[in-house]
């Protein structure tokens, strides 16, 4: 940590040995790519994390059936949990990019039952307020649904059959939000010692990654711009294309607080309340 990061959560406090962390992942790739490295650091520390994969990724390849899709996208997801220490992998099996016409009450009663399930100290989501910088309808539903699902989990009336089914209300203690830019950072992980098998993880989604990358050769087309490193990766090895892009993204994320490579969140604790009963020092003490 520096000096830039003063008024930022320090020291940090990452979930250990003992805590449970449910990480709701719209696409398969999404924990890798966005948080892999604040993850496997969880991971070695002893937390365990359960990832809900919300969507099938049906049409998340280039070249392939959906059929096919399926099956690599669920498959690479595993080995990707393994180099993040993922313990769980719940697939929900939403058709990937439809969410924008889904229930978001229907999503947010799966949310909840996994919450009620899980009992997470911890749950991992997309940032809703982070919206304006987001083009992908399914991050924007799942966010919003999640939001809501912290709060609606504890209410002993909202989806009585789960506590028919033997499972409790729940009340998450740490919110940890994500965004392609966040609004407001409260949070920066150091993953300088993770950052390596953030970029396994990522690349263990060979099928989405190769997608991807045909994607950014279908642009450069458009523009007349001709990308040797691109052409290469489009049907040649991706790391050498992906593992920089990946190492420069989170050399800036970090640049700006002074670390070699970092993951940025906004956390809210205990709804907020940590600083009025002095939790956020690890003093407790009887509010007024």
């Amino acid at each position: 940590m520096t000096d830039r990061l003063e008024g930022i959560d320090t020291p940090l406090r990452l979930p250990g040995a003992g805590r449970t962390v449910l990480f709701v992942s719209p696409h398969a790739d999404d924990a890798a790519l966005f948080c892999g490295g604040t993850l496997r650091l969880m991971t070695r520390a002893g937390a365990r994390v359960v990832l809900l994969r919300v969507t099938d990724d049906r049409y998340d390849s280039v070249g392939l059936d959906a059929a096919t899709t399926l099956r690599r996208n669920a498959d690479e997801l595993v080995h990707a949990a393994r180099h993040l220490g993922i313990s769980e992998i719940v697939n929900l099996g939403w058709q990937t990019d439809q969410l924008g016409d889904a229930s978001e009450t229907a999503l947010r009663e799966q949310f909840i039952y996994h919450i009620r399930r899980v009992q997470p100290y911890a749950v991992f989501t997309f940032d809703p307020f982070g919206a304006y910088h987001e083009d992908n309808q399914d991050h924007l539903r799942i966010a919003a649904a999640v939001d809501e699902s912290f709060w609606t989990a504890q209410f002993d009336k909202h989806h009585p059959e789960h506590l028919s089914a033997g499972l409790a209300p729940h009340g998450v203690y740490e919110r940890w939000y994500f965004a392609r830019r966040l609004t407001e950072v409260t949070t920066v992980v150091d993953i300088s010692d993770t950052l390596d098998t953030k970029i396994d993880a990522a690349l263990a989604h060979q099928t989405m990654m190769r997608h991807y990358v045909h994607q950014i050769g279908l642009q450069a087309r458009t523009a007349g711009h001709h990308l040797p490193t691109v052409n290469a990766a489009i049907d040649g090895e991706l790391r050498p294309f992906l593992a920089p892009l990946l190492r420069a993204g989170a050399r800036g994320a970090g640049a700006e607080w002074g670390l070699a490579a970092a993951e940025t969140y906004r956390v809210v604790r205990f709804g907020g309340l940590e600083r009025w009963f002095g939790l956020d020092h690890g003093i407790p003490h009887n509010a007024p």
